[in-house]
């Protein structure tokens, strides 16, 4: 090889090197994470998911979509819009004391177009259009700067459906001049929402639908030249975000190696529906929350408040439920990493680790956890939630496979979501082969 060649591939090899070190330290807060909290909330919040008589069988943020409102029309719902009974500060307190949440997406501007924040680009905005006049994004940023969680915001970067050039699922968009849309309003929001409200965690993009690779890079640039670590959803387009972003409600077949994260809801829709009554069960998100983080993903589960800023209490009682477990195993949640591949599914049992530590997470009742197939020495166990020692057993079957047991203590016999550490004396768990 000529010397020169040797040179240039040496500089590309430490370059690529440093851009992935840099790509990892920018992404460790995300990974460590592992449940945030979305919030939709908007003008179709006021609708409900109702229109003259009318009731959506869809999400009930795309009701001016679905059911064609006039532009003219849909935006005098802005008038209409006073949430006083949200308190930013309560909300952002609630969500990391008892939610258990460390980051907090907003949806700075849905589809409809109307911003959630003080926007000199636009006058269709909270502040500027609306009797609340308060600055809503505003306020969630000063509150999670207080209680110390991330801030992010959702922006819909291609569709806008009051933006004559923005463009409209389902629609025709062919005379639509969506480089002008991009150049005029949804660049200099994003700026703004970027110089105005402190560190950003990330920007949830969505939506991509026709914005081409040019278009999207310079969405990217933008980002990077203003604040450099925030992280870019996995729907930016055109496959150029920071991490992999699931379809809704969605948890991979296959496992992910690199940073994702799923998106899901609490019911069926996203923006407040009063007719929509299909809460999923606090074990039902706690069992989905333990599937993800065990495989290495993020949970992003939505809230979806009043018109007048105010959580369904069903939605608040399975959050409640949720965070108890969350805070009470904190420590096998939070910054920690998946086990890989085990040799077969044990029903009711999530596994998540950390150095020298085996986190099983027990989902349904049992006497005692039976591990087959694994090669490890314990130096103790115990029960996460308090701290408990158990009492365990490592030993050989019959056929030669390794196997753990450890007791359940007899008034957790019929209990479920627990979770139990086994003390490692190797760094990582050892499954094996099974022997047979």
């Amino acid at each position: 090889m000529p010397e020169q060649l040797k040179v240039d591939k040496n500089l590309y090899v430490n370059i690529t090197r440093r851009v992935k070190e840099w790509q990892k330290s920018r992404q460790q807060w995300f990974e460590d994470a592992k449940y945030g909290l979305f919030i939709h909330w908007g003008l179709y919040s006021i609708l409900a998911g109702e229109y003259k008589g009318r009731k959506t069988d869809r999400i009930a943020e795309w009701i001016e979509n679905d059911f064609d409102i006039p532009v003219e029309e849909y935006e005098k719902l802005a008038a209409q819009f006073n949430p006083t009974q949200f308190d930013a500060d309560a909300f952002v307190k609630r969500a990391k004391e008892q939610w258990g949440v460390k980051y907090i997406v907003l949806t700075a501007k849905h589809h409809e177009g109307f911003a959630m924040y003080d926007s000199k680009v636009s006058d269709f905005n909270v502040v500027k259009a609306t009797p609340y006049g308060k600055d809503i994004l505003k306020d969630l940023q000063l509150a999670c700067e207080k209680y110390g969680i991330r801030m992010g915001f959702y922006y819909s970067q291609s569709q806008d459906w009051d933006d004559p050039n923005g463009y409209i699922a389902h629609k025709d968009n062919s005379g639509k001049d969506f480089q002008k849309y991009l150049d005029e309003k949804c660049k200099p929001q994003v700026k703004e929402l970027l110089e105005n409200y402190g560190k950003i965690g990330l920007i949830w993009f969505d939506t991509p639908m026709g914005i081409t690779v040019a278009q999207t890079q310079e969405l990217i640039d933008l980002v990077r030249s203003i604040q450099p670590d925030c992280l870019l959803s996995g729907r930016t387009g055109n496959q150029m975000g920071d991490y992999m972003t699931t379809g809704d409600n969605f948890i991979p077949r296959l496992p992910y190696e690199d940073t994702w994260e799923i998106p899901a809801t609490v019911n069926d829709t996203w923006g407040y529906n009063k007719y929509d009554t299909n809460w999923k069960s606090a074990d039902h998100i706690i069992n989905l929350l333990l599937k993800i983080i065990s495989r290495g993903g993020n949970y992003l589960l939505n809230v979806g408040p009043t018109a007048d800023g105010v959580v369904p209490e069903k939605c608040v009682e399975i959050l409640n439920e949720v965070g108890r477990y969350v805070t009470e195993n904190s420590e096998a949640i939070y910054g920690t990493k998946t086990v890989g591949i085990y040799p077969y599914d044990i029903p009711g049992i999530e596994f998540t680790r950390r150095e020298n530590k085996l986190y099983v997470h027990v989902l349904s009742p049992r006497i005692r956890i039976e591990l087959l197939n694994i090669g490890n020495q314990l130096t103790g166990a115990y029960l996460v939630r308090n701290g408990q020692k158990l009492d365990y057993g490592v030993m050989r079957t019959c056929e030669g496979d390794g196997k753990i047991e450890v007791e359940i203590p007899e008034e957790l016999h019929n209990a479920k979501n627990y979770c139990v550490c086994l003390e490692l004396v190797e760094k990582e768990p050892i499954f094996e082969a099974i022997k047979g």
